[in-house]
């Protein structure tokens, strides 16, 4: 998450593929930007998390013409998974900046401070999960994943594109494998229906065929009982909404880091790549970040509408889709949140540089060079407003009002890490991993710096 760099000088060097070299120990202030952007966004799509039961995720698209069906809609084409993108990318941008400021320093022991950075990041993770109650973390999920990516450190962008795009396939083929499965009990449900209509007795296997589909069926509606006493759960103490998650955040932990590694990985490995081409540096020409940026719109808009028509169906009519579709609603999910994640940053860049809005530049540079401890932040301002040892506001606000909370969030995010800059070097988290990294207290306020 730092973003403070070292070229060093030789033609060698893992970052001498830039356009221009950056001076030392200088902060690369548009890639500060687009992380406090990526940061604040990625509440867009997590605040529902925070607020409703996990079962309403896609419950607005049961009721079109509604504001929340409106406010769903354009929260999923233009951002959902978008921002978590370009955090992912920046991530991937922060590794090649951390190695190659240890490699400039003639550091010999830099991939020991790399993996204990990651280990302590775990740490961090668990804690942001367990502790403060956010299921939705990312942070162990990061950590675990950038523990295969040192080796990669070395290699041309072409050969980190080709693995970026390697890892996109991969998840492609396993959400079509889940449509394929889909299917698979669709077909099975309506063999074993048709045999029960010849009165013939079911076998084990086939009633339990018919309850996988029925499942199926029963899991694409919110059950109203289980959502009341969800939220009946969220609102009391600390203990039982403790006990409520822990299902869900072993689960986040176990099955999602297995199914999401390969998200992580693309768009980490995808980060290099255009931190190596200069493109998060701000080394492009405008007019290149022109053509990303209708690229990255005309594109991954169309794809990811399309994604959204195909959920829809899924929502309403899942036995229709089954028996229609061969495409998974999210066979080019990480293409077009990739896409549209890269869309937005041109589109941030080119009003960094036209110096239109330089107090907006400034507020998200600030943001985002205390991304680490605005992350936690928002959990603790979410978690302390929705859940039952704190406000108890879980489950009462109608999905659009959901997001102003986040307004409010992000003027909090705004105005702590403006005042918090005026003091310290870094962050409050920042500067304790900074810590625990190199194993020694780092100067924290900015006097000990001049001084």
């Amino acid at each position: 998450m730092e973003s403070t760099v070292t070229l060093p000088s030789g033609p060698n060097s893992l970052l001498s593929e830039l356009p221009q070299p950056i001076a030392l120990s200088e902060r690369i202030q548009t890639i500060d930007v687009i992380r406090g952007m990526a940061l604040l966004g990625i509440l867009l799509m997590n605040i529902p998390f925070f607020g409703r039961s996990f079962q309403l995720e896609a419950e607005p698209l049961l009721h079109p013409g509604t504001t929340d069906h409106t406010v769903f809609t354009f929260i999923t084409i233009l951002f959902e998974g978008k921002m978590r993108a370009l955090f992912s990318m920046l991530f991937g941008a922060g590794i090649l900046i951390f190695i190659g400021r240890k490699e400039a320093s003639g550091s010999s022991g830099f991939a020991d401070l790399y993996y204990r950075r990651l280990l302590w990041m775990v740490l961090f993770g668990v804690i942001h999960e367990y502790v403060l109650m956010w299921v939705g973390d990312i942070l162990f999920d990061y950590a675990i994943s950038a523990l295969f990516l040192f080796p990669f450190r070395n290699l041309k962008p072409r050969q980190l594109l080709i693995f970026a795009l390697v890892c996109i396939a991969i998840g492609g083929i396993k959400q079509e494998r889940r449509q394929l499965e889909l299917r698979d009990k669709r077909e099975k449900y309506l063999q074993t229906v048709a045999l029960e209509k010849t009165h013939k007795k079911l076998t084990d296997a086939q009633k339990k065929d018919k309850e996988a589909w029925e499942k199926v069926v029963k899991n694409s509606r919110p059950d109203p009982k289980e959502v009341a006493e969800f939220n009946q759960n969220m609102r009391s103490g600390y203990g039982t909404v403790y006990k409520t998650l822990e299902p869900e955040n072993i689960r986040f932990h176990s099955m999602y880091l297995y199914l999401g590694i390969w998200d992580m990985l693309s768009m980490m490995l995808l980060g290099m790549v255009l931190f190596k081409w200069g493109f998060f540096s701000n080394k492009l020409p405008t007019r290149t970040y022109w053509l990303t940026l209708l690229a990255g719109y005309g594109i991954g808009i169309p794809l990811s509408a399309v994604d959204l028509s195909l959920l829809q169906q899924v929502v309403t009519n899942p036995a229709l889709y089954a028996d229609t579709q061969w495409i998974a609603p999210g066979l080019g999910y990480d293409l077009q949140r990739a896409l549209v994640g890269i869309g937005h940053a041109s589109l941030l860049l080119l009003l960094y540089r036209s110096g239109l809005v330089s107090w907006l530049m400034k507020a998200l540079s600030n943001v985002g060079q205390m991304a680490f401890s605005n992350y936690v932040l928002q959990t603790l301002c979410c978690t302390l407003y929705f859940n039952g040892y704190g406000l108890g506001n879980f489950g009462k606000l109608p999905y659009h009002q959901l997001y102003y909370v986040v307004g409010v969030v992000w003027i909090i995010n705004m105005v702590f890490s403006a005042i918090w800059l005026q003091f310290f070097r870094f962050g409050p988290l920042e500067w304790i991993w900074r810590s625990l990294t190199y194993w020694k207290q780092q100067p924290m306020r900015k006097q000990a710096l001049s001084a």
